[in-house]
């Protein structure tokens, strides 16, 4: 049995950082699974709503804040050993090239575009994560995070020397011309 893993949000200067693992059920049958950043938004939504029900999944969530506190890598070490606790499986396959210091977790490029599991956890992390940022973007709506999702743009940044930074920014992400 093995338990794909991935992330969304890592890179990004402001939001959560979310990372999924999905198991598929035993009679687990989606069709149209890919890396999440290939399929457009409306069909990520869809092929969620049928992964919730097929696999046996964790999604972690970590703030802005936490990020800010320990680092976005002991997050990612943080988010992946609460997935390994809480889905049991006899592989851990991780979509990247590193494993964070945790202990029986493979790697894989490219897994997001290779291996069922690892793409539906792609889509678990990357519409929480757009969930979470549209959320958001309500309430600090000047820094149209509706359309950038966090990640520095231009247009961005530009908020950013504006406004200053909202309590989702991250701090600890250094920005030129900030």
């Amino acid at each position: 049995m093995l338990c794909g893993i991935d992330e969304a949000g890592r890179g990004p200067i402001a939001g959560d950082l979310v990372v999924a693992g999905c198991i598929f059920k035993e009679a687990a049958k989606i069709e149209g699974l890919n890396d999440s950043k290939k399929i457009n938004e409306k069909k990520r939504e869809k092929l969620y709503e049928e992964i919730i029900l097929q696999t046996h999944y964790n999604i972690v969530t970590i703030s802005s804040k936490e990020i800010d506190a320990l680092g976005i890598s002991k997050c990612m070490t943080k988010a992946l050993e609460k997935i390994k606790q809480t889905l049991k499986a006899e592989r851990y396959l991780f979509d990247g090239n590193t494993s964070f210091g945790v202990e029986g977790l493979e790697t894989m490029v490219k897994a997001d575009t290779k291996v069922a599991e690892v793409s539906a956890a792609s889509i678990l992390a990357k519409v929480t994560h757009d969930r979470n940022i549209i959320k958001d973007a309500k309430i600090y709506p000047e820094y149209g995070f509706e359309n950038n999702k966090g990640y520095g743009t231009k247009a961005h940044i530009e908020m950013i020397k504006k406004y200053g930074y909202s309590p989702i920014h991250r701090k600890s992400f250094k920005l030129k011309d900030v």
